[in-house]
């Protein structure tokens, strides 16, 4: 995996070389994240619903990792969290396609050198994240469990998603740090 990062050039701009197992393992993340956040039946609906961006179904997901990324407003009032959801989880949704399908447009317009604006740097960063909850809730990270995690044996399953997961922090903290700058 790489061992640079994300890092601003002299010029400016935020660059990530990456290889082609790199890119391909970003490729491949940033897809799963797009259809697992997309909404099941997302064809036509009601004008009307689209218009207004309100999701009438949208409820609390009892997937972990879709619980997560859309986590509940108010833990201490369900009927306000519900009514919290139907109002911001279509744009949410939104933000987070946007985030991950710019990431994916860089990655597919460049080679072994991704450069990005600020506005796509902003974009990773949100799907960096979506990508580490998401991975993080299906491992089961936590603080107390990072060291275990970490020392986990090669064949355990677990273990090369936890070096993902890892990798993709180490990304994600060189991405902030080259912003910084």
């Amino acid at each position: 995996m790489s061992v640079h990062g994300f890092k601003r050039t002299l010029t400016g701009r935020i660059v990530l070389r990456v290889d082609v197992v790199e890119k391909g393992l970003l490729t491949t993340l940033l897809e799963q994240l797009v259809e697992f956040v997309t909404p099941e039946g997302s064809g036509v609906e009601d004008p009307l619903v689209q218009l207004v961006g309100i999701d009438p179904e949208a409820e609390l997901s009892d997937d972990p990792a879709m619980a997560r990324l859309f986590p509940d407003a108010y833990h201490d009032d369900p009927e306000g969290a519900a009514q919290f959801r139907r109002f911001t989880e279509r744009s949410l949704r939104d933000t987070k396609l946007a985030h991950a399908a710019t990431a994916l447009d860089s990655l597919r317009r460049s080679g072994e050198k991704v450069t990005l604006s600020e506005a796509e740097a902003g974009a990773w960063l949100g799907a960096l994240n979506d990508l580490r909850l998401a991975l993080g809730t299906r491992i089961g990270i936590t603080e107390q469990s990072m060291a275990e995690l970490a020392d986990l044996p090669e064949e355990d399953p677990r273990s090369a998603t936890f070096h993902v997961y890892d990798w993709l922090t180490f990304l994600q903290e060189s991405l902030v740090r080259a912003l910084m700058v």
